[in-house]
C-alpha cells in the first residue's frame, strides 16, 4: 500500500498584476506531483467577440513534478463550452492518487490512461500539456526537436483586434503595429469596419465572425472583403450549419477554415467537406497529443492547418509554439493580449519572428 503525505496549501497570489489562487498536492510516495494553480488574467482591453465580452481571464494551469523536473499546462474556463476552472480543478483532483500511481514514460501513454477516465477536454488538455513539457525537460530536448521538425520556417502569428466600436478598433490596430491581423466581427456594419481598418495598414487581414453570418451573407462579404486583402474567413456560420457550410465552400471566393465546427479528432474528416482548412484549439480537442494526430489527418485530406488559442498565458502559448513548423496559420496572441503574463517561454518578436526557448519540453517556467 503507498502512503501518502498530502499537504494542501492555498494561498493568494498576486503576481504581475494577476490573481492566482494556488492548490499544491505534494506526496511522499512513488510517481509524479500534482500542482494546481488558478490564475485571473487581466487583459490589456476589452475583448470582445459576436456572442461575449470580457476584461479577465480566468485559467488553470497545471504542473506534473518528476525527478527534479515540472512540466506545466494550461486551459482557460470557456462560457461557451460550459467550462470553467473550479470545474477543471475538481476532475483534475479526482485523479490525484492515480496521476500518482502512474508510471511516467511517454505523454501518449498518459494521454491514453486520461482518456479512460471522466475528464472533459480542457483538463485532459491542461495536463497533456504538462506531460509533454515534463516529457522534453526529462530528456532536455524541445519538442519541436523530439518531433523532428525544425524552426527553420514557420507561420507567423496575427494580432487579434476584438469588436469595439470604429474608433477603439482603429486604436487597437495602431497601438500594436502587426504585419497580420485577425479582426473579430459580428456587427451590422461588418465591411465598414474592415474597410476603415484597411484606410490605416496595409497588414494582412484575417476575419473571424464566430458563427455570426448566415451562409447567404458570408458569401456576399466574401467577395466584399477579398477587394480588402483579406485572407480567408474563419468559421462564418453556426457549428451545426453544415448544409449552408456546403454552399458557402463552394460559392465563396475566399477560403473557409473551420473553428467551432472541428472541435476534436472525428470532426476532421467531416470538415473536409465543407471548409478549406481547420483551426485546431488545444483546450477543446484535448491536448498535443490528439492535436499531432488532426495535423497529420488534416494534411493527408488537403487541408490547411493553423492552432488557435483562448487568450492563453505563455505557458499554453509556448505549447502552441512547438507545432509551428507543421502549419499553415498560427493564431497564437494570447500572452500578448495580458496586461501582465504569469511564465516565461517562447518570445514573439515584433516582427513575428519566434524566440524558442533553450529549456526542454515547451520551454515554460513560471515567474
Amino acid at each position: 500500500m503507498i502512503k501518502l503525505l498530502i499537504i494542501e496549501v492555498f494561498f493568494v497570489l498576486q503576481c504581475a498584476g494577476a490573481i492566482g489562487i494556488v492548490y499544491l498536492y505534494s506526496y511522499k510516495a512513488l510517481g509524479m506531483q500534482l500542482l494546481l494553480r488558478k490564475y485571473t488574467l487581466s487583459l490589456k482591453h476589452t475583448f470582445s467577440i459576436s456572442r461575449e465580452s470580457h476584461d479577465f481571464q480566468d485559467t488553470l494551469v497545471v504542473g506534473l513534478h518528476l525527478n527534479g523536473c515540472t512540466g506545466y499546462g494550461e486551459a482557460t474556463a470557456n462560457p461557451y463550452y460550459g467550462v470553467t476552472v473550479a470545474s477543471m480543478m475538481a476532475e483534475i483532483k479526482d485523479l490525484e492518487k492515480a496521476l500518482n500511481a502512474f508510471e511516467f514514460k511517454t505523454p501518449l501513454a498518459l494521454h491514453q490512461f486520461l482518456s479512460t477516465k471522466e475528464l472533459s477536454k480542457f483538463a485532459l488538455c491542461a495536463l497533456d500539456l504538462a506531460a509533454h513539457d515534463l516529457y522534453g525537460k526529462l530528456l532536455g530536448k524541445p519538442l519541436y526537436q523530439i518531433w523532428k521538425t525544425k524552426i527553420d520556417r514557420y507561420p507567423i502569428t496575427n494580432y487579434t483586434i476584438g469588436i469595439d466600436t470604429m474608433e477603439k478598433m482603429v486604436a487597437k490596430l495602431k497601438e500594436t503595429p502587426w504585419p497580420l491581423y485577425k479582426i473579430k466581427l459580428g456587427t451590422p456594419d461588418d465591411v465598414a469596419i474592415v474597410k476603415e481598418l484597411r484606410s490605416h495598414t496595409d497588414a494582412i487581414f484575417r476575419i473571424d465572425a464566430n458563427c455570426s453570418w448566415s451562409a447567404e451573407e458570408t458569401v456576399r462579404n466574401a467577395f466584399l472583403l477579398k477587394e480588402l486583402g483579406v485572407e480567408f474567413l474563419e468559421q462564418p456560420l453556426k457549428a451545426d450549419d453544415w448544409e449552408g457550410m456546403e454552399r458557402v465552400a463552394h460559392q465563396s471566393v475566399l477560403p473557409v477554415i473551420a473553428d467551432e465546427s472541428c472541435i476534436v479528432e472525428e470532426d476532421v474528416e467531416k470538415c473536409s467537406l465543407h471548409f478549406h482548412g481547420i483551426n485546431i484549439k488545444l483546450t477543446k480537442c484535448g491536448g498535443l497529443t490528439p492535436a499531432l494526430r488532426m495535423i497529420q489527418k488534416a494534411k493527408e485530406l488537403g487541408l490547411k492547418v493553423m492552432v488557435g488559442c483562448m487568450t492563453e498565458s505563455t505557458v499554453g502559448i509556448s505549447a502552441i509554439a512547438q507545432l509551428t513548423p507543421q502549419l499553415d496559420y498560427v493564431d497564437m496572441d494570447g500572452a500578448m493580449l495580458l496586461k501582465e503574463d504569469i511564465a516565461d517561454g517562447i518570445q514573439i518578436a515584433e516582427n513575428g519572428a519566434l524566440v524558442f526557448p533553450d529549456l526542454g519540453g515547451s520551454g515554460i517556467t513560471l515567474r
